[in-house]
């Protein structure tokens, strides 16, 4: 039983999909990733000391021998009847040329990663569940159902302010709320090790272009 959760929990990592013109387009699990690598759909970007490394699905694995022995921790990794494989990061499509869409979701999810779950009156973090949105400048007053309008507040702080502004209820921000650049869950993701290889493809002074998650 606790195998088969860990196999489940590998298979939902995520990975960062290119277009055939290495433009970073989504981010999909590794389930689907492996899928379309098997169909030779797709192939692994391996980013090795500022280098680029291309590997379809039989030499990806083949090198994971390899790296089982030499980097066990440096990877995930799935076991199955023939093979144990490391999930990669980062896969480039061979015919898709699409660009993502530029604009990044006005969602509670991503108001909330934006917002790093913490209410922006106390600052304090809570789950996803003890969270509410307000509407800085509320709508009966004119506010706007936007980004720089919407921020994460707790039950208390909310029912604090109530229809009021935050002068109105003598109460501050702790940050200003903006349209963010990017999907702010790629954000949140820049900062974990595992994923540092995503900045070779995300960095703004190459890519113009906003991802979707």
């Amino acid at each position: 039983m606790t195998s088969s959760i860990a196999a489940i929990s590998v298979l939902d990592e995520k990975v960062l999909v290119l277009n055939r013109f290495y433009t970073a387009i989504r981010v999909i699990d590794a389930k689907r990733a492996f899928t379309l690598l098997c169909k030779n759909a797709a192939e692994v970007i391996s980013v090795d000391n500022g280098q680029y490394l291309n590997y379809d699905f039989e030499s990806w694995a083949q090198l994971g021998q390899l790296q089982r022995e030499c980097e066990p921790d440096a990877h995930s990794w799935v076991h199955t009847t023939r093979m144990v494989i490391a999930v990669p990061r980062i896969i480039r499509l061979f015919v898709y040329d699409r660009l993502p869409r530029q604009e990044v979701k006005l969602n509670r999810r991503n108001i909330y990663a934006r917002d790093h779950n913490r209410c922006q009156y106390c600052g304090h973090p809570f789950s996803t569940k003890e969270l509410t949105i307000d509407h800085v400048v509320p709508r009966v007053q004119g506010g706007e159902h936007a980004w720089n309008n919407l921020v994460c507040a707790c039950v208390q702080c909310n029912t604090k302010k109530g229809g009021r502004t935050p002068t109105q209820a003598h109460m501050r921000l702790i940050r200003k709320p903006v349209r963010p650049k990017r999907n702010p869950t790629i954000t949140l993701r820049l900062g974990q090790e595992k994923y540092q290889s995503w900045k070779a493809f995300l960095n703004e002074a190459y890519w113009t272009v906003e991802l979707k998650d």
